[in-house]
């Protein structure tokens, strides 16, 4: 069903035609967020808020100008029309710009599959009280547990619009329920801190309170005890949090963005072997249900699969239609779009693919090594893909964990350290957008005592 938000979209480009505007497309958002903040028992932050958000993106020729209200009265998105089309008609050329072909849009989009939940209609802050209380109250059993930086849980429904000159048109609406607790246990006079989270798009399928607070007090607790190692090269296993991190720092090497400004290690690098044959990297935007799916990206180019890293050869990089002209490529569907902004490239749901590999597994043949389980600061040239961060997590003797670690610095390079990937665990987490499983390094600089 058509809405407000669409007709004035409609409105927009057609405006934006009529005053002399080759081409244009609009993003609108209907957005509501609530959040509640649990600390010790008690109900320390509530927050609720809805907002009503409207974009226009106009071209006259190979001129480009952006435009964002908040005020969605029609004469009050005429003027925002008018003066966009104004700017764009004096603004220098990029031949890069200009939407995406039309035979890579389609016309009708719709609602993808598993987005929306429509109990996030009917919830109440009461539910996210409960729910925050009895994640924190789990994660205190321990005798230990001293401290709490409090668990939180909060919901979005998003509604969201796209239309854009030839008829391209479309709409879906998406919901995200998450949790989290962050205790803080004490030892000697010592206290550390973790976490545990779940997120999801369905209320259902929500990790209970009492699981988050269970696992999140398991972390804190084996981070007691910490000491400062001696600087040696050792295996180097990536829980599944930090490796995610490092595919982080991957995904922005592979933004077209990157690669046509040259300020990326991978530039010029398709076809070759940039990781080791146990790494498969897929970005898929069509995957049911998690939190990166959509079934169009931010210029109205339908979501597909694309094998970025497949055996440890790059096979692609990611684009939106602007990076994708500038380097002689077609786009990937990666289009991200903020209200006020042009659109840039981002991963949907990019996910280095599990192996088969236990922690036991990964474990067994470690003599010595360290097991990452937080990393520190931000140490990464993406240009060179020199990489350097600081780092706290577990000591590995003889296949099993010894005592917790902080104080440490790892040091390398991205390219070979993924080239040096030889285990792979089966711990991936599907519902972060960036993830891996856990990595397993065969050597790396631990820079210590």
């Amino acid at each position: 069903m058509r809405t407000e938000l669409d007709d004035l979209l409609s409105q927009a480009i057609a405006r934006a035609e009529n005053l002399g505007a080759s081409g244009a497309d609009a993003v609108a958002i209907d957005y509501t967020e609530a959040s509640v903040r649990v600390r010790l028992g008690e109900v320390e932050e509530l927050q609720r808020s809805h907002q009503r958000h409207l974009g226009i993106r106009v071209f006259v020729g190979k001129r480009q100008a952006i435009s964002s209200s908040s005020d969605l009265r029609p004469e009050a998105i005429d003027q925002l029309v008018d003066d966009t089309v104004g700017m764009a008609k004096v603004i220098a050329d990029d031949p890069a710009s200009g939407l995406p072909e039309p035979s890579q849009t389609g016309a009708i989009f719709t609602d993808g599959p598993g987005l929306y939940d429509e109990s996030v209609e009917s919830m109440d802050m009461e539910h996210g009280v409960s729910w925050a209380k009895a994640a924190e109250a789990e994660a205190m059993r321990d005798p230990r547990m001293t401290n709490s930086e409090g668990a939180t849980f909060g919901f979005t429904s998003a509604k969201r619009h796209y239309a854009a000159s030839g008829g391209v048109a479309g709409s879906y609406r998406t919901s995200a329920f998450s949790g989290w607790v962050v205790p803080v246990a004490s030892l000697d006079g010592a206290m550390e801190r973790d976490y545990w989270y779940t997120t999801r798009r369905m209320l259902s399928e929500l990790d209970s309170p009492e699981l988050v607070g269970r696992k999140a007090a398991e972390l804190t607790l084996r981070r007691l005890g910490a000491t400062q190692p001696k600087t040696a090269e050792v295996p180097v296993i990536f829980d599944s949090r930090t490796a995610s991190a490092l595919i982080g720092y991957v995904a922005s090497a592979l933004s077209g963005y990157s690669i046509y400004r040259g300020s990326s290690y991978l530039v010029d690098r398709i076809g070759q072997r940039i990781a080791s044959d146990a790494i498969t990297l897929v970005d898929d935007g069509t995957l049911a249900g998690l939190m990166g799916t959509k079934p169009y990206d931010g210029e109205g180019i339908k979501t597909g699969r694309t094998s970025v890293i497949e055996r440890g050869l790059l096979q692609s990089y990611l684009f939106d239609a602007y990076s994708a002209r500038k380097c002689g490529a077609e786009t990937t569907g990666n289009a991200s779009r903020a209200i006020s902004d042009a659109p840039t490239v981002a991963p949907t749901n990019l996910h280095v693919q599990p192996g088969t590999a236990s922690l036991e597994d990964m474990l067994a043949d470690v003599q010595s090594g360290f097991y990452v389980t937080e990393l520190i600061g931000f140490g990464v040239n993406l240009t060179t893909g020199d990489y350097s961060q600081g780092a706290s997590g577990l000591w590995i003797e003889k296949g099993r964990f010894s005592h917790a670690v902080a104080e440490v610095s790892i040091a390398g390079n991205l390219l070979t350290m993924l080239q040096e990937v030889d285990c792979v665990g089966h711990d991936l987490d599907r519902y972060r957008a960036v993830s891996s499983p856990s990595l397993r390094i065969r050597e790396l600089m631990v820079a210590g005592a």
